[in-house]
């Protein structure tokens, strides 16, 4: 039976590496659609939470995945040897950037490694994984075709870039359009056979790259637009003019302009990485994203504008930042959810020890975490604590803060996304 009909006929057996943000909701989709799935990764825990009806993800109900465990559509393992028993895999492993603003693809390579020993005729396999363009057709195709496999004729390859917005009750992996691109049109065929299981919509573009340059564009976009707006809250700042009244009267025009807010930096495993993807490419072409690099350079200092912003706060109230208790809200890289990659809380955090602050935090969705040799503790909302504060830091603004209880206790609220909606001469804001 030729692939696509048995991926139609729902058929097939599919593999998801990589059980995170993406990979989980992707796995649950696949099976909820009939499809039997089994989920790959090395993070024992997660396969041990998942083989036990549990979900580690805020988007994937629990009651869905014991549901699904239950039926036996879907399973968790650390093991790669399960590869040879399934008739698709989706990969969808972390891509960080190196210190040197480098692409890391190693847990691309080492999950096509894995691949490619397993690997028999009849195959689809889907990176997923946000990457620079050739990645699909320049690294992983020759290792698979290094077994005497063709593609497109004994094996199927594809790229289609993931699109996840955690925490967003609107979109989620059913009903956010899927982009596809095969390595050739009978690869593409085949992974838009197979995501028309789980999404409602699937676009078909022409090539791998093509399909690994929309994601670069999707985030580029943003950071870009992002670090347009800091810049301008920097230079209002300087000129006395309220940048959120700029931006609240602006967005009032119903073409042509969309809104983009200021705030401490860029956080989450997408916006603060993928544009470097593209620039790092660029740049093996002899090409200069000039855009890219001027609006990472903007994001990437914000966290120290902020910290600057705060000591002159409490130099204004005669409080030194050295010795004073400041307190953050709110350390995950966006609001409602408890995923703090990347965060610029980090960065802030950081910048006031260094100049001699007492620092803690409150998150109720990070109740402890880990970055690097930064490890802490969430404290809590007490009036003793909001009153033991020189200043409270609103960093990411969560559905749960009482925003009118903490100003009654607070000395001074600094606020880095316009987040406080009361009228207090308390706060202050960016």
């Amino acid at each position: 039976m030729k692939l696509v009909d048995k991926i139609k006929k729902k058929k097939i057996r599919s593999a998801v590496i990589g059980l995170g943000y993406v990979g989980l909701p992707l796995a649950v989709e696949l099976a909820q659609s009939g499809v039997e799935v089994v989920g790959i990764d090395l993070d024992k825990e997660k396969v041990r939470r998942l083989n036990n009806k549990g979900s580690y993800i805020q988007d994937v109900p629990a009651q869905k995945v014991r549901e699904l465990v239950s039926k036996g559509r879907l399973r968790a393992t650390s093991d790669y040897s399960v590869l040879m028993n399934v008739d698709t895999i989706n990969i969808c492993v972390p891509t960080p950037l190196r210190k040197t603003k480098e692409p890391d693809i190693s847990y691309i390579v080492k999950s096509a490694e894995q691949i490619a020993k397993y690997l028999k005729k009849g195959q689809l396999i889907i990176l997923e994984s946000t990457t620079y363009p050739g990645t699909t057709d320049e690294v992983l195709l020759p290792m698979f075709e290094a077994k005497g496999l063709k593609v497109g004729k004994d094996f199927y390859l594809a790229f289609s870039p993931e699109r996840v917005d955690p925490a967003n009750p609107k979109y989620t992996t059913r009903n956010i359009p899927k982009v596809v691109g095969g390595i050739t049109p009978a690869c593409t065929e085949a992974a838009k056979a197979l995501y028309e299981l789980a999404v409602d919509t699937v676009l078909s573009v022409s090539s791998t790259r093509v399909a690994e340059t929309v994601k670069l564009l999707e985030n580029t976009f943003r950071a870009v637009n992002i670090g347009l707006v800091n810049e301008l809250a920097l230079m209002c700042s300087k000129m006395g003019i309220n940048v959120w009244e700029v931006i609240d009267a602006a967005k009032t025009k119903p073409f042509g302009f969309m809104a983009f807010y200021p705030g401490p930096g860029l956080g989450g495993h997408c916006i603060p990485i993928d544009p470097f993807y593209l620039s790092w490419k660029a740049r093996l072409f002899g090409f200069e994203a000039r855009f890219i690099e001027l609006a990472g350079q903007i994001n990437t200092a914000m966290p120290e504008y902020v910290v600057g912003k705060i000591v002159d706060a409490l130099n204004e109230r005669g409080r030194s930042i050295r010795g004073a208790g400041v307190l953050i809200l709110g350390v995950a890289y966006k609001k409602n959810v408890s995923d703090y990659r990347e965060s610029p809380a980090f960065e802030v955090i950081h910048f006031l020890k260094e100049k001699g602050a007492r620092v803690s935090y409150n998150d109720p969705h990070v109740p402890f975490f880990t970055e690097g040799k930064l490890k802490m503790k969430s404290v809590k909302l007490t009036p003793e604590v909001l009153k033991k504060s020189d200043c409270v830091v609103v960093i990411t603004d969560h559905a749960k803060y009482d925003y009118p209880r903490i100003a009654r206790y607070a000395g001074l609220i600094y606020d880095t996304r316009n987040a406080i909606k009361i009228k207090s001469e308390k706060i202050i804001k960016l």
